[in-house]
């Protein structure tokens, strides 16, 4: 039966007197090579495998730190620990320098040796061992909340720490819980989707509701607005809660954060919800207030995002905020725009108002579709977090976060829906007028199932504009997409694993509205 003990080379030239802390080691289920010189011990590694080096800084002939470089030269992969007796700091220094695991003083005790050993070679292990346990306790958790009556501030505890525990285990892939995640989650859609066509409607009646997207700009920018503080308002497409939790790590050595909820309105679609949120008005109140701003063909979703700016404005006026100078909104939608802002960004962070709505997550979600090369780059969800939060780090915007954490603006970042991946064929009936999104539509006469999708005959009851007469919306449930009867089977496939948006799940009604303020001593 092969040894599957991790293995251990010690190098001291006083390695009898360390016999004791070997004996420990090898009782505690490691394998230990003990080396008296670092010429042996530089040859032994060259010929066999090791999984740590205990590397004594001074021995004669061949000290530690050379033999580090030869170590390292030979497996820079290998952990290195340096023991010495040298308290110097400039030593230190250089051993740190070179890439070693940790650094002990002599004389080291026993389980000072095995603390080290286990944070290197057991961490992992131990890690997961514990992810596991919690896990578990998290799912027995939520599995407990689906069966008892739920509010919008139950359904946060549960889509919360689901979006976290996927964080988690995308640092754990080889625990094997991925799936029962993934499962967990499609329940609790299914739950979450009838609890919307629940108490949506009844929501768009009262002011005792969750934020929703016509509230953010009265609830989040206007604060500190009134407060005279200069206000960057950062609206990120299509960005879901998972996403923000991978870049937030990277926000936070700049900014302290400070994150709440809001719900997107129906559909979860730019046109709708981004106009919501600008305008402070529900779409049927845009089309009829302002309708020179509400003129949309059948399929043309961008022309309604045109005039994002005049609605701010009208807003603004609304809740009587007079702004000196003017706010400044741009749309970042290419890259030649982004470093514009970046550029720019010294004398608009002077400004009392700079709205900025970047594009780039929505354009990656959509393009995932069409390109064989993203579908290969992002082929699972983690993929896509990974690749996303790649992005961000190398990023125009979070390199104008950075020039903006030197200042004293406050940064509230929101998005304007999520997205979903599409698993599952819905069929639907329509005639040639209906519109072609995959996750919601409009039309005449529209016809699906129940269990599948809302259905809305009176879009006045949603607070939704009417494009003629007789129209009607579907909203996709859970992670349904729309195909027609016709071609259905090879329109299943085609849309089948695509990221879309406009319907009901957790994923794209539920985001993250954050603050940042600058970390103070970063000025």
């Amino acid at each position: 039966m092969p040894d599957t003990r991790s293995r251990i080379l010690w190098v001291d030239d006083e390695i009898e007197l360390l016999r004791p802390h070997i004996l420990f080691l090898e009782e505690k289920g490691y394998s230990v090579r003990p080396i008296t010189n670092a010429d042996d011990a530089v040859s032994l590694i060259r010929e066999e495998s090791f999984d740590l080096v205990l590397l004594d800084e001074s021995m004669p002939g061949k000290d530690g730190l050379t033999a580090l470089a030869e170590i390292k030269e030979l497996n820079p992969a290998l952990p290195v620990v340096m023991v010495t007796k040298n308290e110097e700091e400039r030593l230190m220094e250089e051993a740190i320098g070179s890439r070693i695991a940790d650094y002990l003083t002599k004389p080291v005790n026993p389980s000072q040796i095995l603390s080290t050993c286990k944070k290197i070679l057991d961490a992992r292990k131990i890690t997961g061992a514990r992810v596991s346990r919690d896990y578990i306790a998290e799912f027995n958790k939520i599995s407990r909340k689906l069966y008892e009556p739920l509010r919008w501030e139950d359904w946060l505890e549960i889509y919360i720490p689901l979006s976290e525990w996927e964080v988690e285990l995308d640092r754990h892939p080889n625990l094997g819980l991925r799936q029962t995640l993934a499962e967990q989650k499609r329940e609790c859609n299914a739950a979450f989707a009838k609890f919307i066509e629940q108490n949506y409607v009844a929501w768009l009646e009262t002011e005792r509701r969750p934020a929703l997207s016509p509230d953010i700009v009265t609830k989040f920018v206007l604060p500190p607005l009134q407060e005279n503080r200069r206000v960057v308002f950062l609206v990120i497409d299509n960005l879901r809660l998972d996403q923000w939790l991978t870049i937030e790590p990277l926000v936070r050595e700049y900014f302290s954060v400070q994150r709440e909820y809001y719900c997107s309105i129906l559909p979860t679609a730019t046109p709708y919800a981004r106009n919501a949120i600008f305008a402070g008005m529900f779409p049927r109140a845009i089309e009829q207030e302002f309708p020179q701003y509400w003129k949309m063909e059948k399929d043309d979703d961008t022309s309604l995002n045109r005039f994002e700016r005049e609605l701010l404005e009208a807003q603004l006026k609304r809740l009587r905020v007079q702004l000196k100078p003017d706010l400044k909104y741009v749309k970042i939608i290419d890259p030649n725009e982004a470093r514009e802002v970046e550029k720019q960004i010294g004398s608009y962070a002077n400004l009392p108002l700079l709205a900025l709505v970047v594009n780039f997550v929505d354009i990656l979600a959509h393009s995932r579709s069409d390109s064989e090369v993203l579908r290969e780059i992002t082929p699972d969800e983690a993929a896509y977090r990974s690749l996303t939060k790649s992005w961000f780090e190398h990023s125009w915007l979070f390199r104008t976060l950075q020039q903006l954490a030197a200042r004293d603006n406050v940064v509230i970042v929101t998005s304007d829906h999520g997205s979903i991946r599409g698993m599952r064929g819905a069929k639907v009936i329509g005639d040639r007028e209906t519109s072609t999104n995959l996750r919601y539509k409009f039309g005449r006469s529209l016809k699906a199932d129940a269990k599948q999708a809302i259905i809305v005959p009176d879009p006045k009851v949603y607070q939704l504009p009417t494009f003629g007469l007789n129209t009607n919306y579907l909203f996709a449930k859970e992670d349904y997409y729309f195909v027609y009867p016709t071609n259905y089977h090879y329109y299943l496939n085609h849309y089948r694993d695509s990221l879309q948006h406009g319907g009901v799940s957790m994923e794209e009604m539920i985001l993250p509205v954050v603050s940042l303020e600058p970390l103070r001593g970063r000025k």
